[in-house]
């Protein structure tokens, strides 16, 4: 344990927090929005789960649950901190939690995290600890869990949710699930983006139990290992992994996409233009392949879930000065996917889709 880590770590009391628990009303019950504007082109339409609308974004259904299971079994003590990593937006769902449940929130993010998030953070209270270099494997989330585990070592009674392999992330999520069985008459196709795998594999159980033919499509980053595709740096947030979380329920997908930065840039502008509701690099991703499912599948009913709004996002995709000097160019974004037999057929650059979806971890566990 470094010096510099140890003086860094205030007393235990410092870090006590009074519950606030009416701030649970604020949980979810988000609206659906019917999405006709052109993505890039025109498509039938989509409806759209406003998680953004909700205190917290869409993490803090998933930050409540993990919290509140960790209490039921006594593996989080009243009032002791709660540890993380994040590249931001379960930052904001485990601070909203941890003010509802009285626990102080201690978030490892990376040079990467936005200055607007770094200040929104703070000013909800969290200690934020930002870890310098990515990992020589497994990149800057290796890295923030690596700072993590230092930080466990110091802070008496401290609690890891691991969000990426937690089932208390997923068992959040049911909330949200029927929320959208109520709210739509019909299902025929469900596009989420992937990250942890939470909300994906918490939402295709119960939805599926109503709409047994309910087809999933999965949206990852360029650049993520979770569907089998080599592990690159990534520009986009919020989706994607270096790592394979245990929570993706890979048996449950259809298909799966992937996005890239120019693609997710130009769906976003274009909601915000002609539909007056967007997101960051999430919503802008699952936006282009609904409309896409939508397109290809006409009198289809799709749906997806926009994680959260575009406040986070102002100077980054919505900043030609940001995407400019990231070589991201919206008007060159691609109109439709190129197709490939199997992740490992060819490295995607852009917007790609693969109907074979296979756990990678299984298949190194079973060889040639």
């Amino acid at each position: 344990m470094t010096t510099a880590l140890r003086a860094a770590s205030p007393p235990a009391h410092s870090l006590r927090s009074a519950a606030r628990p009416e701030l649970l009303t604020l949980l979810g019950r988000t609206p659906v929005l019917r999405v006709t504007a052109d993505l890039p082109g025109p498509h039938p339409g989509f409806w759209a789960k406003l998680e953004g609308l909700a205190a917290g974004g869409m993490k803090a259904r998933a930050a409540v649950s993990m919290l509140t299971g960790a209490r039921e079994r006594g593996e989080l003590r009243p009032g002791a901190p709660v540890v993380e990593s994040t590249s931001g937006t379960l930052g904001i769902g485990l601070a909203f939690a941890g003010q509802a449940l009285g626990h102080p929130v201690v978030l490892v993010g990376d040079s990467e995290l936005e200055p607007s998030m770094r200040q929104l953070l703070r000013s909800y209270g969290v200690r934020l600890e930002i870890v310098d270099r990515p990992a020589a494997r497994g990149g800057w989330q290796a890295a923030r869990i690596d700072r993590l585990r230092a930080l466990l070592a110091v802070l008496p009674d401290a609690y890891w949710p691991d969000q990426y392999n937690n089932p208390d992330n997923t068992a959040g999520y049911v909330s949200l699930a029927g929320e959208l069985a109520v709210q739509l008459d019909h299902l025929d196709v469900l596009v989420c983006s992937v990250g942890t795998g939470g909300h994906s594999s918490g939402l295709i159980g119960p939805l599926r139990r109503h709409w047994p033919a309910l087809r999933l499509i999965g949206v990852d980053s360029v650049g993520s290992t979770i569907f089998g595709q080599p592990a690159r740096p990534r520009l986009m947030r919020g989706l994607g992994s270096s790592i394979h979380p245990r929570n993706v329920a890979y048996s449950a997908f259809d298909e799966v996409h992937w996005v890239g930065p120019a693609e997710a840039v130009d769906s976003c502008r274009r909601l915000a233009r002609d539909s007056f509701v967007s997101g960051g690099w999430s919503t802008g991703a699952v936006a282009r392949v609904a409309a896409w499912a939508a397109r290809v599948r006409p009198g289809a009913v799709v749906a997806t879930v926009f994680p959260d709004g575009p406040h986070r996002y102002l100077s980054t995709v919505y900043d030609d000065d940001f995407t400019t000097a990231h070589g991201v160019d919206p008007a060159a974004a691609a109109t439709c996917p190129v197709e490939i037999p199997h992740p490992h057929a060819a490295e995607a650059t852009g917007w790609a889709r693969c109907t074979r979806v296979t756990d990678p971890l299984a298949l190194r566990e079973e060889g040639p």
